[in-house]
């Protein structure tokens, strides 16, 4: 990333932005703003939506509620990433984890996948989304990735758009060389899939390899947690087929 002002706050708002516009804040971005970091009115800070870009903008202050207004654009929007990121959840903190570091590395989509293995039955997909904004946040991301309720495997597996490629993450498979493998795949969409725990059962493995449009991928010859596993397949992709490459 080029030059970038990481010094400021950043708020992600759900407000239309543009230079002189008044923007709201409920009382939890109120409280943040005022009694967490005591800014004041004249103050800066940056603020997004993910759909108008970066402005800068300004508390103000009417009697006693904060608000802002923004000033000038900082940057453009720009476009959601195509990524897609399907995983198996996790429990609580490991799963706010692996939502914040797929944010930070580029993916356009969040869809949790209920395999027969997954541990966690009822997912919270407000704190999924809360987790993403604080993500964006921190890390000067403008493009929030959209949050999907959870499905099925199967159901995932019987609707799935064969335009898109999935990267497969299998402990099973033949330990390989990753950059290779991945080398080797077509241009276009891609989803990367991450299992449970437990891992996939073989009738999962058996179902997802009869799609036409897949790559099985090995993480090497140890056994990574999945949130490990997230980061390290979300990485590979990035450098081989993302935006680490050179334009």
């Amino acid at each position: 990333m080029a030059a970038y002002d990481f010094l400021s706050v950043r708020l992600f708002v759900d407000s239309p932005l543009g230079e002189g516009r008044a923007i709201a804040l409920d009382k939890t971005q109120q409280n943040y703003l005022g009694n967490v970091l005591r800014l004041k009115a004249g103050e800066r800070i940056l603020v997004f939506n993910g759909r108008d870009g970066e402005f800068a903008a300004g508390v103000t202050l009417e009697g006693k509620r904060l608000g802002l207004s923004a000033q000038a654009q900082t940057r453009p929007q720009t476009p959601t990433p195509s990524l897609r990121w399907l995983f198996a959840p996790l429990k609580h903190a490991r799963l706010d984890y692996m939502v914040q570091k797929a944010v930070e590395m580029g993916v356009g989509t969040i869809e949790p996948v209920i395999t027969r293995r997954t541990q966690v039955s009822r997912i919270n997909l407000e704190r999924m989304r809360a987790n993403a904004i604080e993500a964006a946040e921190q890390c000067g991301v403008i493009s929030v990735p959209e949050v999907f309720p959870e499905r099925n495997l199967a159901k995932v597996i019987e609707d799935w758009d064969a335009s898109a490629h999935l990267v497969f993450c299998d402990e099973g498979a033949a330990v390989a060389d990753p950059l290779a493998t991945l080398a080797a795949m077509p241009q276009g969409p891609i989803a990367v899939l991450i299992g449970p725990e437990g891992g996939f059962d073989e009738a999962e493995r058996q179902a997802i390899m009869r799609l036409a449009s897949h790559t099985r991928l090995s993480l090497g010859p140890r056994i990574l947690r999945a949130d490990t596993a997230a980061v390290a397949a979300l990485a590979l992709v990035q450098a081989v087929h993302g935006d680490w490459r050179a334009a």
